[in-house]
């Protein structure tokens, strides 16, 4: 009796455990992978390619590597930076001490403005920051070797290395920089800038400021300093406030003062925007918003707020204006603006791809918990959406998984097309991160113009890194980067 109760006791064990260890075993990711070996191939019901998943080669003659897509080698740079990366102890603007991340002894670090056109040439140094780094350009579609992907398009720059990125600035508008080694950790600790890039023809006579805003251990700040910072504007003057949110959540802006415009965002300009007031604008993480204002003809201060009570004042009699509180109505970018034809027909797209956000219990990479999943698949049991250049292409995005999701698709921008069934009626709404709340569903599409190996993840970084990311892949391109290997390539 004993030895049949200790027999059952063993098959019942055998059979809850077993299940357990065989999904534990399955989830164990190797110590060095190519991406394009991970997932399930999804070719959105367009033809397969000739070349198959799993990081095979493509047919004799048509395989391009990634490190060949990049721009012209002999052209000579217009705007030429170095960038000098260290983990240090620095001071930000105001005054506060911090142990992180530094480009050339600052975070943020400089600046990089450019004009239409322009080839764009930046040499990253590795001082000091263990582990590697990479920059990559956010919102700009650069050519895929300068996307700065640590194991997808590059190897991490080790210390003592260095590495020049290359690509020409022919999208006008606000961009951002930040590393893709380790993410969630470097962007956090201040491995990030800003990029403007201003129209060939001049954008006329215009105040324009940039407004970086980051959380530096919980305390927010713009540009790094703490508390307002205050722009001389004459009166009557056009001022134009690029507002970047870098962090994980979005950001809600507004202005007090005078009516203003909502001019761009993402770095695309919006068609026919109206002037509005006592409206705030959600800018979602990793995304940009230009507002445009007119200052008082009778030298009356202007306050942008970005995310509370403190941001960019305008001004130059004075700068004494009380922060407003939040306005209650929030501006709709689905219906703002006005219409204009699009350059192709996302009503007849070649590939139709689902990305579908939930979340569940299991294992990843051994480790259990509640993690978030992309079509029901944990990674990296999750899509590798396969497109050929010259396609449109759709995507249905939809969240079900109890958190909002700022989504960001690298190498492209896409028009929303739809959210929860509404059709766009306004401008259209050109988006690189678009926040997709928990219940939501998004049409969007885009053309495939940009060959190449590209993430698709969620920019609440730490999100990314537990999993919620797939790659959108182009016929015929290949990597010779890992994940892991001698590189140490972590790009989340």
């Amino acid at each position: 009796m004993r030895r049949s109760r200790l027999a059952f006791a063993s098959a019942a064990t055998v059979a809850v455990l077993g299940p357990l260890l065989w999904l534990w075993q399955d989830s164990l990711m190797p110590d060095t992978y190519s991406l394009t070996d991970m997932g399930y191939a999804d070719y959105g019901g367009g033809p397969g390619g000739s070349s198959a998943h799993g990081g095979h080669a493509a047919h004799s003659g048509t395989a391009r590597d990634v490190t060949q897509l990049a721009a012209d080698a002999k052209r000579p740079a217009d705007v030429a930076v170095t960038m000098v990366a260290r983990k240090q102890r620095f001071r930000l603007p105001s005054g506060r001490d911090f142990d992180g991340y530094t480009l050339n002894g600052a975070s943020p670090g400089p600046t990089v403005s450019a004009v239409e056109g322009q080839l764009v040439e930046v040499r990253l140094v590795n001082e000091s920051v263990p582990g590697g780094i990479t920059l990559h350009w956010h919102g700009v579609d650069v050519p895929n070797a300068a996307d700065g992907v640590a194991g997808v398009t590059q190897d991490a720059v080790g210390v003592g290395e260095q590495f020049t990125y290359r690509f020409v600035a022919d999208q006008t508008g606000t961009f951002w920089y930040h590393s893709h080694q380790m993410s969630h950790e470097q962007v956090r600790g201040g491995l990030l800038g800003a990029l403007v890039v201003t129209p060939a023809s001049g954008a006329g006579k215009r105040v324009d400021v940039v407004a970086l805003s980051h959380l530096y251990r919980g305390v927010r700040t713009i540009n790094g300093y703490e508390g307002d910072v205050r722009v001389e504007a004459p009166p009557g003057a056009r001022a134009r406030v690029r507002v970047i949110n870098t962090e994980y959540g979005v950001m809600q802006t507004w202005v007090s003062g005078v009516p203003f415009r909502l001019a761009a965002v993402d770095g695309t300009e919006l068609n026919g925007p109206a002037p509005v007031r006592d409206t705030a604008v959600a800018v979602a993480a990793g995304g940009r918003t230009d507002l445009e204002v007119t200052m008082p003809a009778d030298g009356s201060p202007v306050r942008v707020h970005l995310g509370g009570p403190t941001g960019v004042v305008l001004g130059s009699k004075s700068y004494d204006l009380p922060p407003l509180p939040r306005p209650a109505a929030t501006l709709d970018p689905l219906t703002y603006g006005t219409p204009a034809r699009l350059a192709f027909d996302p009503a007849a797209p070649n590939r139709r791809f689902n990305y579908d956000i939930g979340r569940r219990p299991g294992f990843l990479d051994g480790v259990p918990g509640l993690w978030w999943t992309i079509n029901g698949g944990l990674y990296p049991d999750v899509p590798m959406f396969h497109v050929r250049e010259g396609d449109v292409v759709r995507m249905r995005v939809s969240n079900h998984s109890g958190e909002a999701h700022p989504m960001h698709l690298h190498g492209h921008h896409a028009v929303v097309l739809s959210r929860d069934g509404v059709p766009a009626t306004g401008s259209p709404w050109w988006v690189d991160s678009l926040e997709v709340g928990s219940g939501e569903t998004y049409e969007i599409a885009f053309v495939a113009d940009n060959p190449g190996l590209w993430m698709d993840h969620c920019h609440n970084l730490p999100h990314a890194s537990e999993g919620l990311t797939a790659h959108l892949m182009y016929e015929g391109v290949t990597t010779p980067f890992t994940v892991g290997g001698p590189a140490g390539n972590v790009p989340e």
